[in-house]
């Protein structure tokens, strides 16, 4: 059986923002829900020029490192479930260059969930041998590779 995890701290900024401002706090599914977080910072991003959108990306990536690391320590657990800032950036990775609209974007969660909770490889071998606040972005990065090619090659079709 499984110890309990430690309940994150809202109070705590870099706990917060680590768990999507309280998305990662659900009780079921926190992964999915942290995804969900992002549809409206894509929204908000789409409209900028694809370079900016990728600057943006990056930076919240980087960010992301920093920001799960310092979670993950203070919960002493090294990839806590409540921490979603790695599915938020994910996401933002798999609708890079996305069109506007809500087909792509449902499309675009739907497959970067898939690849998130398969993790085939190489995504799982980066979720296992990679830790710290790299490894819980990591993983979540290379899905959203992963998605976005098959995003697009999905919307090129229809």
């Amino acid at each position: 059986m499984n110890a309990p995890q430690p309940r994150p701290d809202w109070r705590d900024p870099v706990q917060l923002a680590a768990c999507g401002f309280g998305a990662g706090f659900a009780p079921v599914a926190p992964g999915t829900f942290g995804t969900l977080v992002a549809l409206p910072l894509w929204w908000l991003l789409q409209p900028l020029p694809l370079a900016l959108y990728l600057g943006v990306v990056a930076a919240l990536a980087l960010a992301g490192v920093g920001l799960c690391d310092r979670a993950a320590r203070a919960l002493d657990v090294p990839d806590h479930p409540a921490i979603v800032w790695d599915e938020m950036v994910g996401y933002l990775v798999t609708m890079v260059a996305a069109p506007p609209g809500w087909l792509p974007a449902l499309l675009g969660l739907v497959l970067f969930r898939a690849f998130d909770i398969l993790k085939p490889w190489p995504i799982r071998w980066f979720d296992r041998q990679v830790h710290g606040g790299l490894g819980i972005m990591l993983d979540d990065l290379v899905a959203g590779l992963f998605a976005a090619l098959l995003l697009q090659l999905i919307l090129g079709v229809l």
